[in-house]
């Protein structure tokens, strides 16, 4: 199965939790219908990326990085790579090396915890956004594409990063 078929399977099987993210579902099965391209970043209409909320349950914190190019708190995630089998693949991939943190990371059974359509520098980004379980002691690493990584309580996520990852923070909860 290729990554294609894969993240329109993905979407296709995932019980969207709102209207809002129904609409978004589908508009993602809508842009890989008409673009076979859809998943790759020279897609200029957008295309789907896939990322993944590194989260420390026990800790009560989430892990973020602070992007080099945007200059934003926001979780780990970006573009898909030929060599990703899945979207799932994609993410905890995007995590490792966003993180540093090279073993034990384990995304959160169920599949994608929400979808986030935004605009960045090169086109649309359809997000695929998957939630990381860190294990216990977790060393991380500020990664090339960062200015830092750090891991920020729960109850202040809204005073560092926007609307969309304090989103995720909240659904990622929900499903704990």
């Amino acid at each position: 199965m290729s990554l294609r078929e894969d993240a329109a399977r993905v979407l296709k099987e995932w019980p969207a939790p709102s209207a809002d993210q129904e609409r978004l579902r589908l508009a993602y099965l809508d842009h890989l219908a008409a673009h076979q391209d859809g998943m790759w970043k020279p897609c200029k209409d957008g295309h789907i990326t896939a990322s993944a909320l590194v989260i420390d349950p026990a800790g009560g914190r989430v892990l973020l990085t602070l992007h080099r190019k945007l200059e934003m708190w926001l979780q780990m995630g970006g573009h898909c790579e030929p060599e990703d089998a899945s979207l799932a693949d994609a993410a905890l991939r995007e995590a490792r090396e966003e993180s540093g943190i090279a073993e034990g990371l384990t995304l959160l059974p169920g599949g994608p915890v929400r979808l986030d359509r935004h605009h960045t520098p090169c086109a649309w980004h359809l997000d695929v956004q998957y939630a990381a379980l860190a294990p216990a002691g977790a060393v991380t690493a500020v990664s090339d594409e960062s200015l830092d990584v750090r891991w920020f309580p729960y109850d202040e996520v809204a005073s560092v990063a926007d609307g969309s990852v304090v989103r995720l923070v909240e659904r990622t909860r929900a499903l704990l």
